[in-house]
């Protein structure tokens, strides 16, 4: 294959491939037969200080189908291991997925390009390493949601059709999704080389993510402990971030769980829309391992697994790191409380807090649980309601009609705990705006788009639910069914995760 004359702007400094070869495995992308663009993200482009049109270009389009390499690209597979729905499988790895390389933003962030359903890797385990259509479609537009959501994300930098089909359940069209991450190291990822015994290696891994990533690291006294509490840190803020917008992972996996502190790996995810902890849209989470209310636990529970494989660096006398670890993890169910606390806070309208609160928001989420009321609505119609205190004009009454009289008590509370915060209606409207988002990726609206460019080649479906959701916070005129849960015969009841 080799490097082209071509260069959309691609400079590439590839600090993982530097690695020892056992991290990894050096493969080019295997070419699709034609290639077909179905959207450059030109936003995501001029961060990584690259051109838009010329990823656009047919040239462009080679590159990001994977049958040419931009210059500076050094492809590779990585090795990972992982628990799979609680049970230890040591090899996984990047079954479907090439990295190119490494870039360094206009922000100065280094991130990771990596396309995936660019063919079959040495961890493969027999798959043909392609993606479906519908799966990056997905992927595009709930990753971009969540990035507009204000929540840490990979994200799509191009999604193109390859002009072949693949076989799931049914042959599907297929695609390439080229994705942007801070880095793809995950949890699984140091339990490769903990299953391996292999703890020079975990010393390697450890010292690549602390300069990439935690910096700030590099000089403290312990720093492979401190590093359990840093990644712990932003799990805990990631996972009370997706709580507060209903979202569901699907399969928290530890090869899923980003040692950045980023969602990833968008396969069977949702939004939910009647409010209820332990909703389920995974097809594959038969006893809701991954259930909405179970997110924070996990996560907790995925951390103890990456703990476990720092326990050599952390300290030579086992039974020390262990207590020095735990102590760490111990503090994660605060770490997320206080996280989470904070932005329903934000939610219902305080910029102060009160003991109380807490016992205020609960009462409120168990009212939404009771009457079934659409999670994104209430929260948005609730600040609505502030200019509405003798109607409905929001809407938001009608919502919570089946426990009228707890509603108006809650009403009451919330109202007399807004007097205490010493702002007018509109300030505290405004605040609420910024954090109740109007859109999300709503599962009626994900699957019309796939439906429809599966089915009958259109894309504007896919391309409109992407304009809506690039500004959540913002009502836009004409676009009510966006920010509606859906009828009775649009209910999505499970998602796929479609390798």
């Amino acid at each position: 294959m080799g490097n082209v004359g071509f260069d959309p702007g691609f400079v590439f400094d590839n600090s993982y491939q530097r690695l020892p070869d056992r991290f990894y495995a050096r493969l080019d992308p295997t070419p699709v037969s034609a290639p077909r663009l179905i959207k450059v993200n030109a936003g995501l482009a001029e961060l990584l200080g690259l051109d838009a049109a010329a990823l656009a270009s047919p040239s462009g389009v080679e590159i990001l189908a994977g049958n040419r390499l931009p210059a500076g690209a050094q492809p590779i597979a990585m090795a990972y291991a992982g628990h799979q729905f609680g049970g230890f499988v040591p090899q996984l790895g990047d079954g479907r997925a090439i990295l190119l390389g490494e870039v360094v933003g206009r922000d100065g962030v280094r991130r990771d390009i990596q396309l995936k359903g660019s063919g079959p890797t040495p961890y493969s385990r027999r798959g043909d390493g392609r993606a479906a259509l519908g799966p990056v479609l997905r992927e595009y537009i709930v990753s971009e949601a969540m990035h507009s959501l204000g929540i840490a994300t990979t994200r799509a930098l191009a999604a193109l059709a390859s002009g072949e089909h693949v076989l799931r359940e049914m042959r599907l069209p297929g695609a390439v999704l080229t994705r942007v991450a801070r880095s793809h190291v995950r949890v699984g990822t140091f339990q490769f080389f903990a299953a391996r015994d292999d703890v020079e290696g975990l010393r390697l891994l450890a010292d690549h993510v602390i300069a990439r990533l935690y910096p700030e690291l590099k000089d403290v006294e312990r720093p492979y402990l401190t590093l359990i509490g840093a990644v712990a840190e932003r799990q805990a803020a990631l996972i009370a971030s997706w709580m507060q917008v209903g979202f569901i992972h699907g399969v928290m996996n530890t090869d899923n769980m980003s040692i950045a502190g980023e969602t990833i790996d968008y396969g069977p995810c949702a939004f939910m829309d009647w409010f209820d902890p332990m909703t389920v849209y995974s097809s594959i989470d038969q006893t809701g391992r991954y259930a909405y209310a179970n997110q924070p636990s996990i996560a907790q529970w995925n951390l103890a697994r990456f703990a476990e494989t720092l326990l050599p660096l952390v300290d030579p006398d086992q039974e020390v790191a262990i207590a020095a670890a735990s102590e760490v993890l111990d503090r994660f169910a605060d770490m997320f409380t206080t996280h989470y606390i904070a932005g329903l806070r934000a939610k219902i309208g305080l910029a102060t807090a009160q003991e109380s609160d807490g016992a205020l928001i609960t009462q409120l989420l168990g009212l939404m649980r009771a009457c079934h009321a659409d999670f994104t609505a209430s929260f948005r119609r609730l600040g609505d309601a502030l200019s509405h205190s003798h109607d409905d004009a929001s809407g938001l009454y009608a919502m919570f009609d089946a426990a009228a009289e707890p509603f108006q008590s809650w009403l009451a509370a919330w109202r007399d705990r807004l007097s205490h915060e010493g702002a007018d209606t509109i300030q505290t409207q405004a605040r609420m705006r910024r954090v109740n988002p109007v859109y999300i990726p709503r599962n009626h609206l994900v699957e019309e788009a796939i439906k429809a460019a599966e089915e009958g080649d259109d894309f504007r479906p896919f391309e409109t639910l992407l304009e809506v959701l690039a500004r959540p916070f913002d009502e836009q005129p004409g676009r009510d069914r966006y920010a509606l849960p859906p009828e009775p015969h649009e209910v999505v009841q499970a998602t796929f995760c479609g390798t």
